[in-house]
């Protein structure tokens, strides 16, 4: 059986009628992986993430995405999300009226097609929350509606440990965020971590990585793929900027 959960391979993509975004993208991730895709503003980087999620404004040309053995390259977002990938938001949606317990409630249930014990429910999330430090009330408010940018990014990895999937694209999640907040995130990205999962981080600054140790960082430009390492090649970016990567 594969380690290989997600393949990406000779993506092209772009906007219908207007120019190309992503220029031949290929990147696998392995079970157990943490990967990184950093680049400059513009360089295809949340492009990605919605390219594997299918998001319908985009228009693929060429290539395949394969999940876990199987092709879900032109599956719908909602199919692709229940087959285990969850993305996190960099600007995340608030929504009134829902609140964040029967979101994360109503979410589970369509993801397992089971239905939610709920008081199992309700300690798994109690337990999560605390340990993301947030309050016990905002379970109880609507989603995302008057939370600040940490309070949003801590609810998107509360809702990533909530609903385990096996795949975690988290886009920007350390933008806006303090040092104290940075930790946070991290120590729920840690918890979510096992050897049959995967994350894969998009960001433009290296923030998230003091306090996580990525396996392989990608460079973005222009969409395409220019550089592959380790943490030292986002520590060279931190010093030296992306200038001798830009075509």
């Amino acid at each position: 059986m594969s380690d290989t959960l997600l393949e990406i391979q000779d993506l092209n993509l772009g906007i219908a009628n207007e120019k190309e975004i992503l220029k031949g993208i290929n990147l696998k991730i392995n079970k157990g992986e943490i990967h990184v895709i950093m680049g400059p503003n513009g360089s295809g980087k949340t492009t990605t993430a919605n390219a594997i999620l299918n998001n319908p404004i985009y228009q693929k040309t060429s290539g395949k995405i394969i999940f876990d053995g199987e092709d879900i390259t032109n599956l719908k977002t909602d199919e692709i999300a229940r087959k285990g990938i969850f993305m996190s938001f960099q600007l995340p949606e608030e929504i009134p009226g829902i609140t964040v317990t029967d979101f994360l409630k109503t979410a589970k249930n369509k993801i397992t097609g089971k239905p939610v014990k709920i008081f199992e429910f309700k300690s798994e999330l109690k337990k999560y929350m605390e340990e993301l430090q947030m309050k016990p009330e905002y379970a109880n408010r609507s989603l995302n509606v008057g939370f600040s940018g940490g309070e949003k990014k801590k609810n998107e990895i509360l809702q990533l440990l909530v609903l385990n999937p096996k795949l975690a694209i988290l886009d920007e999640t350390d933008s806006g965020l303090d040092v104290d907040a940075i930790k946070t995130v991290s120590k729920g990205i840690e918890m979510f971590k096992t050897d049959e999962n995967a994350v894969l981080i998009i960001t433009h600054n290296t923030k998230i990585l003091s306090s996580l140790t990525p396996d392989y960082v990608h460079v973005l430009v222009d969409g395409k793929i220019v550089k592959t390492g380790t943490k030292e090649l986002a520590k060279e970016i931190e010093e030296n900027g992306y200038s001798k990567y830009k075509i």
